[in-house]
């Protein structure tokens, strides 16, 4: 289980790392990298990895909709562009309305958290 703050850390910056990579693929260059992300966004993904090591979120929907409450619950809304000064992003919408791109970046997440599990939990050496 990742129980202390610097293994989900590292978890957390493998999950941002992918997703930059998927959000270039797409044609999206606004995500920076780990060290260059703001606090919030690092904290984000950090409660994502915490939430799927507990098994609080159990699927990659499941996923998007913890983002949706920790995005709401700072202030963010639905946008056409994400915007963070403004708070506003284009995926927040149920999952059933992301586009399948969108979708798969929570499949991915929730996979790279659930392949780490155990070799954070000590089972994998």
């Amino acid at each position: 289980m990742i129980e202390d703050f610097m293994t989900a850390y590292r978890c957390a910056k493998i999950c941002h790392q992918a997703n930059k990579a998927l959000c270039e693929s797409m044609g999206d260059n606004s995500q920076p990298e780990w060290g260059d992300a703001p606090e919030w966004q690092q904290t984000s993904a950090i409660k994502g990895v915490m939430a799927i090591a507990k098994g609080e979120v159990t699927t990659p929907e499941e996923s998007h909709v913890s983002w949706l409450v920790e995005k709401r619950e700072t202030g963010w809304k639905y946008g056409e562009v994400k915007d963070a000064e403004a708070k506003t992003h284009p995926c927040f919408v149920p999952y059933e309305e992301l586009p399948d791109n969108q979708k798969v970046k929570d499949a991915v997440y929730y996979a790279i958290v659930k392949a780490f599990l155990p070799i954070y939990d000590g089972s994998v050496e």
